[in-house]
């Protein structure tokens, strides 16, 4: 009787998100996610080697790319849809996950559910029985590999002394540490083991070194704990008889919706499914959400998911839509947010009316201050016009700052204005 095969840690690499989310939705294009100011954020490699650039304006990355895809991503979507994706892995393949970071997720698994892993999901896997190996082994391995890293022994020496440096984020090592480190001529971390634990702590921080040092003496994080799955949002509707018409599908999804959108309470959600129970059997369709959505574009990305489903003409006896993917945006309209029209907000402006200040951001990249950001009233919010008129000043010549000083003198003792 054959032992049970041992779980390790795996790391899956889908980073950087949600570059990598776009690139799935649109593969072998050049690629490039936007802020909201519509300059670049994140470029793919086809794009980078197009020449464009992260910081450029979305004109000149398409003059540059004229093949480039531009999307612009807000941060409470892509983290709303990197949740839907750990709810993915939770059901799929590990109870135990933890994706904290974007794009990075860590899961217990046995070396054949990592190589399924690798396979599905088409994205470098590392697996070693601690968190930080498995990230630094997934660093090394192309797409839909596996590679593993082994604990305590000569050939996990062999694997860190051949570790890159620019892998070292995955350590907490800051960049400007890396470009310091380049600058001294090591390239691996072989360079850095033959340092002293003393010469590490001094070039790279107290606090860096510490964590490296403790990372090569053997501390690591080998648990991941239980994934807590997030609540899904159903309502359903049934029929007396099955639904035939296109209006009569609108009429339906009209009357389910809202009361899923008030169950939201202020959360996102990245999917929307569609299930149509009909005499065929159970037919569903997946749509991505892209917030913010109105009761009005949610019926039709409903409607778009049943069309996908293709159930319409075999007649619809029950209609369910789910909301999955749920997450709570990252963002606060004030310091008390939730109290009704912030009042406490408006208390503390009337006794100090420079207490908040509110910026309007204009162009974070602009050379110009004035033009970088504008100053917002907090409570009408109208832009503070500020005075821009420019401020000259002279220096004279000591020789005439001498006579200038001698008429006002004299002109004090004489009784005249000078």
């Amino acid at each position: 009787m054959g032992g049970r095969t041992p779980s390790l840690t795996a790391c899956v690499l889908l980073a950087p998100w949600p570059l990598e989310h776009v690139r799935r939705q649109h593969p072998g294009v050049p690629l490039a996610v936007l802020t909201e100011a519509r300059r670049v954020l994140q470029v793919c490699p086809l794009a980078a080697q197009a020449g464009v650039t992260v910081g450029l304006r979305e004109t000149a990355a398409l003059s540059r790319c004229p093949d480039l895809h531009v999307e612009v991503v807000p941060a409470p979507e892509a983290q709303a849809i990197w949740a839907e994706l750990l709810e993915q892995l939770y059901a799929r393949f590990s109870d135990r996950v933890d994706g904290r970071t974007g794009g990075v997720a860590f899961l217990t698994l046995t070396p054949s559910g990592a190589r399924d892993l690798a396979a599905a999901l088409h994205a470098p896997v590392g697996l070693a029985p601690s968190r930080e190996l498995a990230h630094l082994a997934a660093l090394r391995v192309p797409p839909g590999e596996v590679k593993e890293a082994h604990d305590g022994n000569s050939a996990e020496q062999a694997f860190l002394k051949l570790t890159p440096l620019t892998h070292l984020t995955a350590l907490g090592v800051p960049l400007a540490s890396l470009e310091k480190l380049h600058f001294l001529g090591l390239r691996d971390l072989g360079g850095l083991m033959v340092w002293s634990p003393a010469q590490r702590e001094a070039f790279l921080g107290v606090d860096v070194g510490k964590r490296l040092n403790r990372f090569l003496k053997g501390e690591r994080t080998t648990a991941v704990e239980k994934y807590r799955p997030g609540q899904v949002l159903e309502a359903s509707l049934a029929f007396d008889l099955p639904l035939t018409e296109p209006a009569q599908v609108d009429a339906a999804l009209r009357d389910v919706l809202p009361g899923l959108i008030a169950e939201l309470r202020g959360r996102l959600a990245a999917t929307l499914t569609v299930h149509a129970d009909t005499i065929g059997g159970r037919l569903s369709g997946t749509r991505q959400l892209k917030w913010p959505l109105d009761d009005l574009a949610l019926t039709r990305v409903a409607g778009l998911a049943l069309q996908d489903a293709a159930a319409l003409p075999l007649g619809i006896d029950r209609l369910t839509v789910q909301l999955g993917g749920l997450a709570q945006p990252g963002r606060m309209v004030g310091l008390w947010a939730g109290l009704a029209d912030l009042e406490v907000t408006k208390t503390v402006l009337a006794r100090f009316p420079e207490a908040l200040v509110r910026v309007e951001w204009l162009d974070p990249w602009a050379y110009a201050t004035d033009a970088q950001y504008a100053w917002v009233d907090w409570l009408t919010g109208q832009v503070r016009h500020r005075d821009l008129t420019p401020r000259w000043s002279w220096s004279l010549k000591p020789a005439v700052q001498r006579d200038r000083a001698v008429q006002r003198v004299l002109a004090f003792f004489e009784g005249r204005d000078p």
